[in-house]
């Protein structure tokens, strides 16, 4: 290696860039305690022979343009042509469409992990490129998050807030008893942070408090998603039902006769309004355990017991993110909060609530909290937006109302789509439909680096460089590092990144210097870097010039460490420092929501059946209930094709994980390939015979790339199942977590091969 280290980051961690016989070789930062192996072979040749090399535009719209219609998506084979010619071509239609149908009719897609770097970020890049050309059509909130990021402010605090004032885990390790957590603690998951993961925690974060005594309660339909190298009881609960434990919990903490609601009393709004639902004196239905017994599938007495234990022990109550991606996934979150109120314990070390430990590792971090470069993106001028997950209404259904957040709107007629960065084909439910959704617009453009799906359906398909090629800035909130990442390839084929793309296209329309600010991308990076360090300075935190920084390759932020107790100075004194929320407490009651009027999120945490769960009857045709979780080896659906996600595979597809009961009843052995199916899709997978999944539950990660043969999916993706409904009136989130399925062992086809190819391709006439 050269005298000083050369650094990049990726979502999965930081690396060390060596280069070994005239070619970059990626190591893991040499002190990152449980480095993440995924970001290790982004340079192998199995991945760089999916990049997209040249501009590349469907046959179709090549020769009629937008009047080709968009029957031909995903079928037509593609032609390479200019970058000239194709940064013309689309600079004239972006202009055609604004001028004939306004602003309001583009919408810039962009949604997804695109860069671990903060200027080379694809959203904020093309999202600043778009207000500039006069505004376009947004989506809010996130696939993650949909319903938690609307309901949480409300009742708590913004998500991003909670997200980065989790408490950490040294005080877990000292002052915790019990952690009982809704869904796990999956390590898999926080292998990642949005903007790069620096040194992984969870791991060690969860064998520390586990050898310090803390004792584990995983509450989860899934036993394996938590690890804390010692025991953890495991308590299977049926998907969906989490809320109905909740309150049963909260019950049996409020039946005590030396219950104390002096905290609620203090700290909280509308505890009465709860309290009368719980024990039924407003619906005549006491959540009582034995009640959500008959609902969860959880004895009643274990529900009581549990109850007593979490009173009696300083508890952190968690609840994992995906419980919140289902019908009503807003009353999981609402009943956790009020379950940790009933509790008492908000503000106190190792006590209270999390949402949760594991999504991201950003979560119990000690590492100090700034604002870290950002690039503005401008103000759009378009008023019109869309909640993320409802991509395919929009497409499907213009001029139609929705409801969000306790307003009506409706949904714009779009006849340009652009995406730069994600893969709505990975993320998106019931893929089917989406498939039809995005035949519809006039134009669909995606930036991309891989011939993903999404790129696969695009009529106009532009090479973007990744993070390795280009030099940029990292940083996440609380990871404890600002890298200097420096490019250490150079672009593949005719690749360029995503800035230089959208700035000749503002030349063309005329705002090119506007966009740019007649800064190059040393100059960009200066200025973020400069702001970063100013925001630093104001925390107390004291970063080196640019010049030193650039050279030296990476900000250690450790020495800044502190433990952190999450609403601790709220509880300290809730008047000097009160929360975000209408009434500066936690609103167990919410004024607000109830003026709403939604028949299924009314003014408190309530327990309504979901769409499709297993008490359902639907349950009858489709009995087994389908988790499609985050995988352990990619992020989301990057690097799918990569050497060390292709090893997780099982007979070349993404595995399916049964319970023993329900494999025999099928007979299905381990290995068999299975098909599962439901009313909205079909797909292959390999079976994995698990004692780690309950009976009636089928786990599947996402990511696998989607290769639809006719109504077949070859891969393995359950999005070709999953449910696109919104998770409420209020959030409109996404429901992937309500799915019901059935699986059978195929015996009558021979199976084609998965492909990870590259579209046909035919010369210019």
């Amino acid at each position: 290696m050269s005298r000083k280290r050369v650094y990049s980051a990726a979502h999965w961690g930081v690396y060390e860039v060596e280069q070994h016989n005239g070619a970059p070789v990626l190591h893991p930062l040499r002190d990152d305690p449980s480095p993440s192996p995924i970001g290790l072979d982004q340079l192998d040749e199995s991945v760089q022979r999916l990049r997209v090399r040249k501009p590349s535009v469907r046959r179709g719209w090549l020769e009629h343009g937008p009047r080709a219609g968009g029957g031909g998506r995903g079928q037509e084979p593609f032609v390479e042509i200019g970058w000239d010619e194709c940064l013309d071509r689309l600079a004239e239609e972006l202009d055609r469409v604004r001028t004939e149908h306004g602003n309001a009719a583009i919408f810039g897609g962009s949604y997804g992990w695109s860069s671990a770097g903060r200027f080379h970020h694809a959203q904020s890049q093309l999202h600043r490129f778009l207000n500039m050309a006069g505004g376009y059509v947004r989506s809010v909130d996130s696939y993650s998050l949909g319903a938690a990021n609307v309901l949480m402010p409300h009742i708590v605090a913004p998500m991003l807030e909670l997200n980065a004032t989790v408490t950490s885990w040294d005080v877990i390790m000292r002052h915790s008893r019990l952690f009982v957590t809704f869904g796990g603690v999956p390590a898999k998951n926080a292998q990642v942070s949005s903007g790069g993961a620096g040194r992984h925690r969870v791991p060690s974060g969860l064998r520390a408090a586990a050898q310090a005594g803390v004792r584990f309660v995983n509450i989860s339909p899934v036993r394996d998603n938590i690890d804390t190298g010692g025991p953890v009881e495991w308590i299977p609960i049926r998907p969906n039902t989490d809320t109905a434990m909740m309150l049963a919990l909260a019950y049996a903490m409020i039946s005590r006769p030396d219950f104390d609601a002096k905290f609620v009393g203090r700290y909280c709004v509308g505890f009465a309004q709860f309290r009368a639902y719980v024990t039924g004196e407003s619906d005549g239905q006491a959540k009582t355990p034995l009640w959500a017994s008959d609902i969860t599938g959880v004895p009643a007495a274990r529900i009581s017991a549990l109850a007593d234990e979490i009173l009696e022990n300083r508890t952190m109550l968690n609840a994992a993110w995906a419980l919140q991606r289902a019908a009503h996934g807003e009353q999981p979150f609402w009943a956790l909060v009020a379950l940790a109120a009933v509790a008492g314990q908000i503000g106190l070390p190792g006590g209270g609530f999390a949402v949760g430990y594991g999504p991201m590792n950003l979560m119990g971090s000690a590492h100090p909290r700034f604002g870290g470069p950002t690039l503005n993106q401008g103000r759009n001028p378009v008023d019109a937006f869309i909640p993320v997950a409802r991509v395919a209404d929009m497409l499907l259904r213009p001029g139609d109302s929705f409801t969000y957040n306790g307003k009506t709107h409706t949904y714009p007629d779009i006849r340009m789509a652009w995406w730069a960065g994600g893969n709505p084909f990975h993320h998106h439910q019931d893929l089917n439909r989406l498939a039809a959704a995005f035949r519809r617009p006039d134009t669909l453009v995606v930036q991309e680096q891989f011939w993903t799906a999404t790129a696969r359906m695009a009529d106009i398909v532009l090479p973007v460089t990744t993070t390795l090629e280009r030099n940029d800035v990292g940083f996440s909130t609380r990871e404890g590092l600002v890298i200097a990442m420096r490019q250490a390839t150079p672009p593949v084929g005719e690749s360029r990144d995503d800035h230089s793309i959208l700035a000749a296209v503002a030349r063309r329309l005329g705002f090119e210097a506007a966009f740019t600010e007649n800064l190059d991308e040393m100059g960009w990076l200066r200025r973020l870097y400069d702001e970063s360090r100013d925001k630093a300075g104001l925390a107390g935190i004291a970063m080196p010039p640019f010049e030193q920084f650039w050279d030296d390759g990476l900000i250690d932020l450790s020495p800044y460490d502190a433990p952190h107790v999450a609403f601790a100075a709220f509880r300290a004194d809730p008047d000097r420092h009160p929360l975000q929320t209408p009434s500066g407490r936690i609103e167990l009651y919410s004024e607000r929501i109830a003026s709403f009027g939604l028949q299924d999120c009314p003014g408190h945490a309530v327990w309504r059946p979901p769409f499709e769960w297993l008490g359902a009857d639907a349950a009858e045709r489709y009995p087994l209930h389908l988790i499609s979780d985050q995988p352990a080896t990619r992020l989301h659906s990057q690097l799918d094709h990569a050497p060390h996600s292709q090893a997780a595979k099982a007979a070349g597809r993404e595995p399916c994980h049964i319970s023993p009961q329900d494999a025999a009843k099928r007979g299905i052995s381990d290995g068999d390939l299975v098909e599962l199916f439901n009313d909205r899709g079909r797909c292959l997978s390999s079976a994995v015979v698990d004692a780690a999944v309950m009976q009636g539950v089928i786990r599947m990660a996402t990511g696998a790339w989607l290769d639809m043969r006719g109504t077949l999916e070859n891969n393995g993706n359950p999005n070709v199942l999953t449910l696109d409904r919104g998770a409420s009136s209020l959030s409109q989130g996404c429901a992937a977590q309500t799915c019901l399925v059935e699986i059978r062992r195929v015996e009558d086809m021979v199976p084609q091969p998965v492909s990870y190819a590259a579209p046909p391709f035919v010369r210019r006439p």
